[in-house]
């Protein structure tokens, strides 16, 4: 799926007044819910196989003594939600499943990427506002 047809998709909810959708084409599926703040956030799944060990490309896949945490789109990092504002985490942080661990703007929406996985982060591999390639490795994360 490109990114015009996630904009056509974005569009469609703002005509409509829609909070959710969520399409499945060629064995990806995309959920694009609309939150209180106005803000879309984009959960991306690629089918299984096309990925290492069933994970699909923003999750954990092994690296060392630590788990990788993965891009699963193209678009600019950013730790925190404003450069006024702490960062979402640090080196030695201990996170849970659902922590928000970045920020990812894509064709100019903020998507949050959260923790598929608990763990301390190990290591932060990226700089605020660079830019990030599908399936780059964002975070090391410990196992808790």
């Amino acid at each position: 799926m490109n990114i015009k047809k996630i904009k056509e998709l974005i569009d469609l909810m703002k005509e409509n007044g829609l909070t959710e959708v969520e399409v499945e084409e060629e064995g990806k599926k995309i959920k694009l819910s609309k939150k209180a703040s106005g803000m879309v956030e984009q959960i991306v799944t690629a089918p299984a196989a096309a990925t290492p060990q069933g994970s699909s490309p923003g999750q954990e896949q092994a690296a060392g003594n630590g788990k990788e945490v993965k891009s699963p789109m193209v678009g600019t990092f950013y730790g925190a939600s404003s450069p006024e504002a702490a960062p979402f985490v640090g080196v030695g942080d201990v996170v849970k499943k659902g922590d928000v661990l970045c920020i990812i703007e894509a064709m100019k929406l903020m998507n949050e990427i959260k923790a598929e996985f608990g763990g301390k982060i190990s290591e932060i591999l990226i700089e605020n506002a660079e830019a990030v390639e599908f399936g780059q490795t964002l975070f090391l994360v410990e196992p808790a």
